[in-house]
């Protein structure tokens, strides 16, 4: 049987009929359903947790919700307040929300502030644009209303409903981890190293779960947060390129923030220096003028990669070391000293031996050594089977490793 509740959220003063009508079908399926009145009018009715007793859950009261004189001042104080007292609640089985651009900025900070696992699904008109701001790296689910939400009709009953039938689907059909899970490890990842990210895995299979990531921004930063969680053994941070990415202007930069979850935590990372090599944009027309005559290699019709230079490469390198030796935990920094990627390679659009080994260089000059942070030269390309060897033999090394939650 289902434990607890699921969570309908939305503002009750403009959008009370679709509301209604969701939780209506929820509880046609049997569920118990709580719903969240987020409306900054304050007048509502047949809700369990009106707009008043949200807004009395903000740091400054109420007032500040009702009294901002500002509607945007008014909707992020009812956010804040939302967060605080979703963070109050233990019967939380799943949340659904409904909400145009101010309600889905409303809701989706309290559902990002859940546990990954958690079912979360946001109907928002704003799903057909840009979600990052509002799923960031977090497992919210978002549906697109097609109409607006304002009335109930013929499209809007099927579109609410199933989202309603979708979010019944997920709290009925809970996903429970194996007892006997394996301790899991997060590996970056990029399509010029899924060579070496797989050799890893086949070798270290019987022994962990292996997690990849893609090194796309969201991806290093997804790896971040769950390590931050507690959800991982150790770090196989094998694809570094966001680094080159946040600090040349790429598109897959996943922020200052990245490489700090380990000064954080003191899980074990062992690394290297994947696609190092490249920067990442997106269609040749949007690479920004600055770059025009360096060197390019078109990945597909919207991906362009820009080698990086020595001197970019020394940048990121001093970058990077910085934050690992601040590492609360045993680091081992493993250097493919036959190339970075499989555009480093001999015959390869990006093959520099020199631009390599200048990161080589200031690798040793930055990262400041001891019994627990260790410099590894290893003669292998990043791809050679022969370097994901290296990577499991450093990880056995370190004895057997287990994490703080073995599922979400």
């Amino acid at each position: 049987m289902l434990r607890g509740a699921a969570y309908v959220v939305g503002t009750f003063d403009t959008k009370a009929p679709e509301l209604h009508y969701v939780a209506e079908l929820l509880r046609r399926r049997g569920l118990c359903t709580v719903l969240v009145d987020v409306g900054t009018r304050g007048a509502t009715a047949d809700v369990q947790w009106s707009a008043q007793a949200i807004a009395a859950y903000h740091p400054q009261g109420a007032q500040a919700v009702f009294e901002s004189g500002e509607r945007g001042l008014s909707v992020t104080a009812m956010s804040a307040a939302l967060c605080r007292f979703i963070a109050t609640r233990t019967d939380v089985a799943g949340v659904i929300g409904l909400g145009g651009s101010g309600g889905t900025a409303l809701i989706t900070p309290a559902m990002r502030s859940l546990p990954i696992g958690v079912p979360k699904l946001m109907v928002s008109t704003v799903a057909s644009g840009n979600t990052a701001p509002y799923v960031d790296v977090h497992d919210i689910t978002m549906m697109f209303p097609v109409t607006d939400i304002a009335g109930l009709n013929r499209l809007s009953r099927v579109i609410l409903g199933n989202a309603a039938h979708a979010l019944a689907g997920m709290l009925e059909n809970p996903i429970v981890a194996p007892a006997d899970a394996k301790p899991a490890l997060a590996l970056s990842m990029f399509g010029v190293t899924t060579p070496c990210v797989q050799h890893v895995c086949a070798l270290l299979d019987t022994e962990y779960e292996c997690m990849a990531f893609h090194a796309n921004g969201p991806g290093g930063r997804a790896l971040e947060a769950l390590a931050d969680g507690g959800h991982f053994a150790g770090l196989l941070d094998l694809t570094t390129t966001e680094a080159v990415d946040h600090l040349f202007g790429g598109v897959c930069s996943a922020g200052d923030e990245r490489f700090e979850a380990v000064v954080r935590t003191g899980l074990p990372w062992i690394g290297s220096c994947g696609a190092l090599d490249m920067v990442n944009f997106g269609a040749p027309d949007d690479v920004p003028a600055r770059w025009r005559g360096r060197k390019f290699h078109r990945h597909n019709a919207n991906v362009t990669l820009m080698r990086t230079t020595a001197e970019e490469l020394r940048e990121a390198a001093a970058w990077i070391a910085e934050k690992l030796t601040r590492a609360a935990g045993p680091v081992c920094w493993l250097i493919p000293e036959g190339g970075l990627s499989a555009l480093d390679a001999p015959g390869q659009s990006f093959w520099d031996p020199q631009a390599d080994a200048a990161l080589f260089a200031a690798i040793e000059r930055h990262f400041v050594q001891s019994p627990t942070h260790r410099l590894l030269r290893v003669p292998h390309h990043i791809n050679d089977p022969a370097f994901a060897a290296v990577v499991a033999q450093q990880v056995r090394a370190l004895g057997p490793l287990s994490d703080a939650s073995a599922a979400p």
